[in-house]
């Protein structure tokens, strides 16, 4: 299940993945996913459990840890974009947060067509394990400076990363960006990131 919302004048579409036990509807994302709409992209927020095994996952917690399902179901979900006929054509971006980062990049490994830009919040891209280096699409990670352990495996899974790449410490963030001013910092960086990447025209003025 998902959530659409395409701007009149969109020039890019970026999926969004989310994170260890959230679902389409976090705040967090709904916040950054709306500062892209107001910057002319759509935007789908996808839960990529179904609502049974959501259920088995919050008895067990395993299922948001298998970030190959995260990521086919990722995969699966930006082919059904393609053949949408208003937006299909448009550029497209994944928008990761926690262990969803991880699922963004290994989906990114796997699509026949180009992923034009990557951003992950508070993500978990060692998880994405030896598809790392497979990814080609310029990515961004942002951390939370006071998110010690998240930055450390940031800053390892950067170094893997053979494509254009750029790792964004918000001081003072703790994991879920719940801090005055931090989770707009967040919305900024990703929207200038896909607006820099998911459109050639834009990039050229």
């Amino acid at each position: 299940m998902g959530d659409l919302t395409v701007p009149l004048n969109a020039y890019g579409v970026v999926l969004f993945a989310h994170g260890s036990g959230s679902s389409r509807l976090s705040p967090r994302n709904r916040f950054v996913a709306g500062l892209l709409q107001q910057r002319n992209l759509a935007t789908l927020l996808l839960d990529l459990l179904t609502i049974d095994e959501e259920q088995v996952d919050l008895r067990t917690g395993h299922l948001r840890f298998d970030v190959n399902l995260l990521a086919n179901r990722l995969v699966q979900a930006t082919h059904w974009i393609a053949d949408l006929s208003n937006i299909g054509h448009l550029p497209t971006g994944y928008f990761g947060a926690s262990t969803g980062a991880a699922a963004a990049l290994i989906a990114a490994a796997q699509v026949p067509g180009p992923i034009r830009g990557i951003v992950s919040r508070g993500g978990r891209p060692d998880l994405a394990g030896t598809f790392l280096p497979k990814v080609k699409a310029p990515t961004l990670f942002i951390v939370g400076g006071a998110d010690y352990s998240v930055i450390d495996v940031n800053k390892k899974a950067l170094n893997e990363l053979h494509c254009e790449k750029r790792l964004e410490i918000i001081p003072g963030a703790t994991h879920l960006f719940e801090e005055p001013g931090t989770l707009e910092r967040v919305a900024g960086l990703a929207s200038d990131w896909f607006e820099n990447h998911l459109s050639v025209e834009r990039r050229r003025t």
